[in-house]
């Protein structure tokens, strides 16, 4: 008869756990409650400041345009109101209308300059071309763009100054009459004409010149009169005569 064997309830094999294994545990555990409760409070953080962002009416503007060298922030699709795209699209068109008529200019001005005329104008011309893109950008376009965005009174007023100051400084370089400015520095009609009878072909580059000015002014033309239709139709306008009597009470108490 066989003995009896020793009972194994371990299954014959034993498994050292450690004890520090627990610990771990629960200390990386409690690491990560810790990262989600710092995650979880820059949210909120973060959302506090959007939201005083917003009560405070500052819009922020990540510069999106041109898409191959982000310069400036343009978004009509989203930001403009469907009824008012068409105008700002025009609005738009003017902005590049006059980037290319300065360019133009440039080269037409620089085409007389290496012809033998007084440097004097292309350095006018260069002058005009610095300041004139940035200027219409920065004074008219994007005080447009945030009027349609934001209906601001304000904004619209500040759009309707320098625009009709736009539209007097092409008209007034379509034509180039010989003062104010130097004439030939500006490729208008009577420069292109006084230079036609000389040189046909310098003449032609102040003649394609002025018809940029020509066209530029009239599509400017085309955008106030629609800007300054929707500003009426709005109520704006009551809304600045009414600001403007409050000011002038206020200055005369």
């Amino acid at each position: 008869m066989l003995p009896p064997e020793p009972a194994d309830y371990d299954g014959g094999s034993k498994v050292d756990v450690p004890l520090n294994s627990a610990n771990d545990l629960r200390a990386k555990e409690k690491e990560l409650e810790a990262m989600e409760a710092e995650l979880n409070r820059r949210e909120e953080e973060l959302n506090r400041k959007e939201d005083a962002i917003a009560r405070a009416g500052i819009i922020q503007e990540e510069k999106n345009w041109p898409p191959f060298f982000p310069l400036i922030h343009h978004d009509i699709a989203k930001e403009i109101p469907l009824h008012q795209q068409r105008t700002q699209y025009v609005a738009f068109t003017t902005l590049l209308g006059i980037v290319v008529c300065l360019i133009w200019n440039l080269v037409a001005v620089t085409v007389v300059w290496i012809k033998g005329v007084d440097p004097e104008i292309w350095f006018l011309s260069v002058i005009y071309l610095i300041t004139g893109i940035p200027g219409a950008y920065v004074l008219w376009y994007r005080p447009l763009y945030r009027a349609m965005r934001t209906d601001s009174a304000f904004m619209f007023g500040l759009f309707f100054f320098t625009y009709t100051c736009h539209i007097l400084f092409c008209l007034y370089a379509s034509v180039a009459p010989p003062m104010i400015f130097k004439g030939k520095s500006l490729t208008g009609i009577l420069p292109a004409l006084d230079i036609l009878s000389r040189n046909a072909i310098i003449g032609c580059f102040y003649l394609v010149g002025f018809a940029l000015f020509a066209i530029e002014s009239t599509i400017s033309i085309y955008v106030i009169q629609q800007v300054y239709r929707y500003f009426r139709s709005s109520g704006k306008a009551q809304e600045v005569k009414r600001d403007a009597k409050r000011s002038t009470m206020m200055v005369a108490l």
